[in-house]
């Protein structure tokens, strides 16, 4: 019985389907430009965004330099958003803005310019030309539009994107650390910390400057762990005076009292005279 109840259901889904492309097909041979247009619209109204833009894209040429263009170029740059085709609805509501600067919608088409390029925004492990892209085109649209109403949500999206460059750095140097290359961990965390420096996890940042020169120096010559010994405790000082109040600056102090125990023992070596025999 549930069988057969899906199996109605799908053939009338077909039936549907079918009978919406079959009046499609008509609407396009048409040759009644303006009934083309209502019929775009009311494909369009019903989110069928498909077909809306189909039609918008033949009407194009036939309404350009007239009163109806610019509601039609307005939804045809829509269409292409809706369908997440973003590259392509950024070009638009680019071109948008060129031909219609002084539109009523030129505020909300700037806006969704921006927007598109947030919605390009990648996984945070592959490039973010197009995070970079988003943060610069909403700063600008904040500059262009102060009284905006997007203004706060333009500004959510820069600070979106911000986390989201942060935490890709923050990745890249937690598996150089993880893989032992110690040195470059150290200096990936402080640059992490100098370019995003009201950062809420800046003191853990710091941190692992502090384990990173600590676990380098270890691994270094004996000739040069003192010095290298010395700048763990350089940076856990940096840490106290950063992050005076941080939870993690117990760690920290340990980290740098075993570095000075270190250096103690490598000078007694170093006075030390070799017992000749």
């Amino acid at each position: 019985m549930r069988r057969f109840a899906l199996f109605v259901s799908f053939f009338a889904l077909i039936i549907v389907l079918f009978s919406s492309c079959s009046n499609f097909g008509k609407v396009m041979k048409s040759k009644d430009f303006d009934y083309k247009l209502v019929k775009a619209d009311e494909y369009y109204a019903k989110k069928k965004y498909r077909f809306a833009q189909q039609m918008y894209e033949e009407l194009f040429p036939v309404f350009k330099g007239t009163q109806k263009f610019e509601e039609l170029y307005y939804k045809y740059a829509y269409c292409f958003y809706n369908l997440d085709l973003y590259m392509d609805a950024e070009n638009l509501f680019k071109g948008y803005l060129e031909v219609f600067p002084n539109s009523s919608k030129a505020e909300e088409v700037d806006y969704m310019r921006a927007y598109c390029y947030y919605r390009q925004s990648p996984k945070i492990e592959l490039e973010q030309v197009n995070t970079l892209k988003s943060m610069g085109m909403m700063q600008t649209f904040i500059s262009m539009h102060p009284t905006s109403s997007k203004v706060k949500e333009a500004s959510d999206i820069i600070d979106l994107c911000r986390i989201k460059l942060e935490q890709k750095v923050y990745r890249s140097a937690k598996l150089q650390y993880e893989i032992g290359h110690f040195r470059a961990a150290g200096i990936s965390f402080n640059d992490l910390l100098n370019d995003y420096p009201d950062s809420k996890l800046g003191d853990e940042y710091k941190l692992m400057v502090v384990k990173s020169y600590y676990r380098f120096a270890g691994l270094s010559i004996i000739d040069k762990q003192i010095e290298r010994y010395e700048t763990v405790i350089s940076e856990y000082q940096d840490f106290a005076d950063r992050f005076p109040e941080s939870k993690l600056l117990k760690e920290a102090e340990e980290i740098s009292q075993l570095s000075q125990n270190k250096i103690k023992v490598l000078k007694n070596e170093q006075n030390t005279p070799s017992v000749k025999l």
